[in-house]
Order: C-alpha cells, then structure tokens, then sequence
C-alpha cells in the first residue's frame, strides 16, 4: 500500500493546489485586460524590433563572410 500512497499522494497535492489556484482567479475587467493587452503589445513590437535590427545587422556580415569564401 506505501507503493500506492507514493503514486496517489502527489496526484492528490496537485488536484488540490489546483482547485485552490483555480478558485483565486478571478476574470479581469475592462481596465485590468486593456493594460495587460497593451504591454503584451508593446512586448511584441520590441521584440520585432530587436528581430528586424539583428536580422538587418547579420544579413551584411553574412555576405562579407560567404562572399569571402
């Protein structure tokens, strides 16, 4: 039976910190879900950015070292 108690009690903490986290949450409002979407997409043109530059940045040093060769 330990082997059985090994196996349930951890399905068990889990089914019930879940319940617990599941009951802490509540829905946002108007307010709450404009600021989160906003800094969300916010985060997504900075990391455009920061994609678009490095990609702009490597795209010469990559034809200076392939057309070296």
């Amino acid at each position: 039976m330990d082997a059985m108690d090994s196996v349930v009690d951890p399905l068990r903490d889990f089914a019930r910190d879940s319940v617990r986290l599941v009951k802490r949450c509540h829905k946002p409002d108007r307010k709450e879900f404009t600021k989160v979407a906003f800094r969300t997409a916010i985060g997504f043109v900075v990391m455009g950015f920061v994609g678009f530059f490095v990609k702009l940045i490597f795209i010469p040093i990559n034809n200076i070292i392939v057309g070296s060769s």
